[in-house]
């Protein structure tokens, strides 16, 4: 909790739009608070099972210590998230995986694994909003913009919609 919640202050700009990580200002990220759960977790990984837990705070970590989002080591990334799969089935882990995958291995196998987890999440705007993502990155932008306006509507809050729309206008 420590790890992701010393982003909290770049994740929404001055009028409470949604700012993804990518475009985050990490100077604006707790660098006391980072280095604090980057020692806990280093701590706690070589004493006995690693649980869930761990894993998502291990995540964290390398998110954090990264100086800019280029440099993530989204290798190590996908490869703790395939360890969290294997301890619980669950749709959303499995969509953070088709993200990391995507940014590792390429977006047309992040598509691949959307597809897979999509049935169980299919309500689900972030479902919608990653394919969109993915889809732009392989520069099918007629796509993206579609599946950005698909997860608009399906999203609960004003500025993940706002956000959602300000995509898809981008693509037009």
């Amino acid at each position: 909790m420590l790890l992701t919640d010393a982003r909290r202050a770049a994740r929404t700009g001055p009028s409470g739009e949604l700012v993804p990580m990518a475009e985050q200002d990490r100077s604006l990220w707790r660098a006391g608070d980072i280095a604090e759960g980057i020692d806990i977790i280093t701590a706690a990984l070589p004493r006995g099972e690693v649980g869930p837990y761990q894993l998502q705070a291990a995540i964290a970590a390398l998110h954090d210590e990264a100086p800019d989002y280029a440099s993530t080591d989204w290798p190590q990334i996908t490869l703790l998230y395939e360890r969290l799969l294997a301890l619980a089935d669950n749709p959303v882990v499995s969509l953070n995986h088709a993200v990391a995958v995507a940014m590792s291995r390429g977006p047309e196998e992040g598509l691949r694994l959307v597809d897979l987890v999509a049935d169980r999440l299919r309500d689900d705007h972030r479902v919608a909003a990653v394919r969109a993502h993915l889809l732009e990155m392989l520069g099918d932008d007629t796509a993206a913009r579609e599946s950005y306006r698909t997860a608009a509507k399906q999203a609960k809050s004003l500025p993940q919609q706002r956000y959602l729309n300000a995509r898809a206008a981008r693509l037009d």
